[in-house]
Formats: structure tokens, sequence, C-alpha cells
């Protein structure tokens, strides 16, 4: 794929991506999976939070997001104060000066539309501000690729994400809810498509020890492993008052379930989506002593996908970490700190098994689990049928995608089967 004068078309994504977070990787995975596969021409290097990791890992260069190299630190003395104002300042050229390399920039999925974790509006959403805008002064397109997006009660936060939008020059979300939640903030979504969320395109890898749905089961369902992912969760931009509260409900009754579990002689596999997630696994690990929890260490989608094919059921309360479980067929129950976590989980044809992630009860959590464990056999069979259906959708998307952005390439469907 080349530009009009017979050069390859450069490419950019944009995001916090390489800093820790499996989702937002996942999803660059499944962008970049598109790239070589539809125009394997073009050029591709990114602006993000972990450059060292993304090249390491994605083999594209990689540039770092902020000048300020303590932009996600407190900044609490005069001097570092100063320096992150400085760097908000230099990043107003710096970002635009990366964009004007661009023909096409994408933002590969991730929830850069919403607030529904802590968030200010001087971090993100700014970055996201001065990318949308760059690219419409200096004519370069910026595509919001399958992105999440809801309602943003910090004024000055929702004015920097609506106004990202408007000037984004291709948008499409990864539920229905996140179009409604933009057009409420008076962005004009006419044109707006929906998809299923990018991690979908993302082959599913075989585990390393397949569930066998011949195995043995309780009176209650099965009795193989249980997969648990868990969350550094303090509620969401809103909830900074009881953020502690939150995450002592959320913690005592994880560890309440997991010890349920073990007494009942089951192995439970505790699963995290980001670095930060490490504190969470080893206060449980302290709180039930027992061999039969275990931690994984997973470094990517794919590496969670193995762990929860291997399991006869998941517990999970990330956004990703659901869609793995969904994608690899194993039945979830999902703790939903967002809607967009029902959203998902009712679209797959799991709505009943969703519960409160600020307001965990142990009693309920169990008595939900072992209702989603005596369907297993039927709620595999209806995920098979959803996966089938989403990878369509999919495909669409991505044909759509090429459509918009690259409207000299063949627009013939190239990528399917290309995930």
């Amino acid at each position: 794929m080349t530009a009009g004068d017979g050069t390859p078309v450069r490419v950019g994504v944009f995001g916090l991506l390489g800093s820790g977070n499996l989702g937002n990787d996942g999803s660059l995975e499944a962008v970049l999976g598109y790239l070589r596969a539809a125009h394997p021409e073009a050029v591709v290097d990114a602006l993000c939070g972990g450059p060292e990791a993304v090249t390491t890992r994605f083999g594209i260069p990689a540039t770092r997001l902020h000048w300020y190299r303590g932009e996600y630190r407190t900044a609490s003395r005069a001097g570092a104060i100063a320096a992150k104002g400085l760097g908000k300042f230099v990043d107003v050229f710096r970002t635009a000066a990366w964009v004007r390399r661009h023909d096409v920039v994408i933002v590969p999925g991730m929830g850069v539309l919403e607030a529904t974790l802590p968030l200010r509006p001087w971090g993100f959403p700014y970055s996201l501000f001065l990318l949308c805008a760059s690219g419409r002064l200096l004519r370069t397109r910026v595509a919001l690729v399958g992105v999440g997006a809801a309602p943003i009660g910090d004024r000055p936060t929702r004015a920097l994400v609506r106004w990202s939008a408007r000037l984004a020059a291709y948008r499409s979300y990864r539920d229905a809810q996140s179009r409604d939640a933009m057009r409420a903030m008076g962005v004009d979504t006419a044109r707006d498509e929906v998809h299923p969320d990018l991690a979908f395109a993302l082959p599913t890898p075989r585990a390393s020890e397949p569930a066998d749905p011949s195995a043995p089961t309780g009176p209650t369902g099965p009795t193989g492993p249980v997969c648990v992912g868990v969350m550094d969760f303090h509620g969401g931009n809103d909830d900074r008052a009881r953020a502690d509260e939150i995450y002592r409900r959320y913690l005592d009754g994880t560890v309440r379930f997991v010890r349920t579990l073990v007494e009942e002689g089951r192995a439970v596999r505790l699963l995290t989506g980001d670095e930060c997630d490490a504190s969470v696994v080893a206060a449980i690990l302290d709180a039930v002593d027992s061999a039969l929890v275990t931690a994984a260490e997973p470094s990517s989608l794919a590496d969670l996908m193995k762990e929860m094919a291997a399991a006869d059921s998941v517990v999970a309360i990330r956004y990703h970490n659901l869609i793995c479980a969904l994608k690899t067929a194993t039945p979830v129950l999902a703790l939903c700190y967002a809607a967009k976590s029902d959203s998902l989980m009712a679209e797959m044809g799991l709505g009943a098994y969703c519960h409160p992630a600020r307001e965990v009860d142990a009693d309920r959590l169990l008595e939900q689990f072992r209702a989603l464990e005596k369907r297993s056999a039927e709620l595999r069979r209806t995920l098979d049928a959803r996966n089938l259906a989403v990878s369509r959708q999919l495909d669409r998307q991505f044909d759509s995608l090429t459509a918009a952005l690259f409207p000299a390439a063949d627009h013939s469907p190239t990528l399917r089967k290309a995930s």
C-alpha cells in the first residue's frame, strides 16, 4: 500500500500501550494484525506509554508519549509540579511533530473516551486531545477504532473527550452504549459504527491442558479448576471519597469466595490484567493459605486465554479478562464495575451472570457461580455460536476502516482469516 506519490503510507498507533495493561496491548496486537494482513507495505510506528516494551514485543519503532518521565508519579514538590507543567507545554509540539510524520494515526480500542476508572483531565484525556487537534490542523487522519466511551461527570474531562471525538476523522465503538454516550455529550454519531471489541479478533490459542467436557461433576456442576481474575479496584472517577471502602469490600468478598472453593477441594488460579493487580494477588494468597490457590503471570491476552481455556469456569472483573473467557467459550461470571461489562455479557448470552464489583456479596456470588456451573455445557455451546457471529462483525470493522483511511488501497476483503 502506497500513497499517491508511490511512497509507503505512514501509519502511527497511539495510546497507553506497553504500560503493563494486557487489554490495551491486545487491542494494539489486533490492529497490527489487520495492518500486516491488509496493508503489508504500510510503515508503522507508535507514540505510547511504554515504547521499549512495544518495540520489544511488536517489533515497531516507538516514541515515549510524554516528554516528562515522571508523568504518572504524583507531583508534590514545587520542582516536580513545574516539570510536569512544562511537560504539558512541550507535549503540544512533540505530539504535533509526531502526527505530522504520518498519513494516518490509529487509536486502537481501549476505553479512551470514558472515565470508569480514576482519571485526571490533564492525563490521558489531554494527550488524546492534543493528538486529535494536531490531526485536524495538519490534515492527518486520526481514527478512534473500536473504542469505549461512557458518561463523564467531571466537566474538564468531559470537554476534552468531547472535542477529541469531534476532531477525529473516524470513530467506531465497541458497543452501542459507547456511541450513545458520545451522542449525549454532543458528538454527531450519525456515521459512527458499532463493532465488537478488537480483542475478539485475536487468535484463540489452544490450552495446554484443555478442560474435559466429559469429566465427572459434583451436585452443583463441574469440579475442576476455576480461574479468578482480579483487579486493584477502588471504584471510578466519582468514587474517590469511598475508594478504600470499595476496595476492602471487593477484596473481602473475593477472599471469601476463593476460600469457599478451596474448602470444597477446587483448584483456583489467580489471573491479572495489569501490573498493578499484583498486590491483590498477594493479598489473596496471604489470606487463603492453600496449595490449591496459585497465581499465573500472564504477559499477554494469549496467556490469559490459555489459562482460561484449561479451566472449568472463570470469575473475572477486568473487561478484557471477560473477553478472554468469552472468546475461549469458558463460562464466566462477571464482577461488573461499569456498564460496558454488563452490556458485553448480555450480548454474549450470559447477562444473568453479572455481580456488582462495588458491592461484592460473597454468598450471592457463590449462588450465581453455582448456577453458572450447572449450565456449563449449554453456555459453552452458546458462546461458540456467539463467537462465530462476532468474527463476521469484526471483518466488517476492518473493511470499513480500510475504506475510510486507505481510499487508494484495494478494498477487497483481504483480512478474512488474517487473525
